[in-house]
């Protein structure tokens, strides 16, 4: 059995972690099945936006194999240890998290990297490496996505936190019954494949760039960022097909 599985429906690629007996935990060939999954999503010419989601209803992903850790007696995880997009492996096209169950610990980092998330009723959101004496470095930017106090909650006690309080913190985009979760997230994934891709690209690098420079800076990169997308037969495209009443013809070009 495959433990992570890359499906292409229409022009989205979904990732699925499919360990659901093990709730959907980071044993080693998740975690490499996941680094070639989102390689092959890079390589895709196919494919324009990727959703990471678990099988089964009851995780998207539980976080390390604690297992396995013990077993090989981890101490510091190197920098590759996991997927994490922007960081050990760049992922231009847009990512969405489909959280289908508990994401906790690594699972949580999975749903954090990803650009945005979709998530069912039932799921649940935590950090819990306070309570097993692990560590979360990859939580950096945590405050960056939610309010600081409630980043300082969830890391502190590590406690979960329902769909419902994530979107309201702004870590979820939308929450959705679990039965309607797969259907809701294609949809809104084929709604961005549907946009122009140096757009979409542009846009999504864009969005990040004030939490990392300065506001003079960041709007100078954004317009770096975004000249050869002014400059691209997309960008011509675009107006013609809406003077003429028609489905734009996107080259990504």
């Amino acid at each position: 059995m495959n433990e992570v599985t890359y499906e292409l429906r229409g022009e989205v690629a979904w990732l699925t972690i499919n360990r659901p007996e093990a709730r959907n935990a980071l044993s080693k060939a998740v975690r490499d099945g996941l680094f070639e999954g989102a390689q092959r999503f890079n390589d895709d010419e196919d494919a324009k936006v990727l959703v990471l989601t678990g099988a089964g209803d009851k995780a998207f992903c539980a976080g390390g194999d604690l297992k396995e850790m013990a077993e090989t007696g981890l101490e510091v995880p190197p920098p590759d240890f996991v997927p994490q997009f922007g960081r050990n492996i760049q992922v231009e096209k847009p990512t969405i998290a489909a959280v289908n169950g508990v994401a906790y610990a690594g699972g949580f980092l999975l749903a954090q990297c990803c650009d945005l998330c979709v998530a069912a009723h039932h799921a649940r959101f935590a950090i819990t490496e306070a309570k097993v004496g692990r560590g979360a470095p990859w939580a950096a930017p945590l405050p960056w996505l939610i309010p600081p106090r409630i980043a300082m909650q969830v890391l502190l006690t590590g406690d979960p936190i329902d769909a419902e309080r994530a979107r309201e913190v702004g870590l979820v985009n939308e929450v959705v019954p679990a039965a309607e979760l797969a259907q809701t997230t294609q949809r809104l994934a084929e709604r961005i494949a549907a946009n122009a891709p140096l757009s979409v690209r542009a846009a999504k690098r864009t969005v990040r760039l004030v939490a990392d420079h300065p506001l003079p800076d960041a709007l100078e990169e954004a317009e770096r960022i975004w000249e050869p997308v002014y400059l691209s037969q997309d960008a011509q495209e675009g107006p013609a097909a809406f003077r003429d009443k028609r489905t734009p013809q996107w080259k990504g070009a």
